[in-house]
């Protein structure tokens, strides 16, 4: 195994390991895992209360496992401001296709049940934070 498959599959791990602790309900609900059959409730629906931030991601994305750490961290941080929604393109291609998904990590704000912002690709945390700030304040 190279050293890139090992960062990777570190990557990986300690993503998955962060869903696990959010599903078993130890945090505020600050991040939930969104599907197609969801998406409208938890997504659309939700954002009419409090804009929900949409991470659009795969396993296999080695930007998207370098994204969704930051995300999540300003998601705890945040605490409430936004709800960070994660969502796997390789398991939910209604969505994807919806929102014409050609390049991941792709990051969508929802307010007022309409798509409000986005960007495309892993960018660095302090231009995650103005994006965000810029969207919910």
């Amino acid at each position: 195994m190279d050293e890139l498959e090992k960062i990777r599959e570190k990557k990986r791990k300690e993503f998955l390991n962060r869903i696990r602790k959010t599903k078993e309900g130890d945090k505020m609900e600050t991040k939930i895992d969104v599907n197609d059959s969801n998406f409208e409730k938890e997504v659309i629906e939700k954002s009419k209360q409090v804009p929900v931030v949409v991470d659009l991601w795969a396993p296999w994305c080695t930007p998207c496992l370098m994204l969704g750490p930051i995300l999540e961290k300003l998601a705890e941080e945040y605490k409430g401001k936004f709800i960070l929604a994660k969502l796997n393109v390789d398991e939910n291609p209604f969505v994807s296709q919806k929102y014409q998904i050609r390049s991941i990590p792709s990051v969508k704000l929802f307010k007022d049940g309409k798509l409000a912002d986005a960007f495309i690709g892993a960018i660095p945390e302090p231009q995650v934070r103005a994006w965000i700030t810029k969207n919910i304040d």
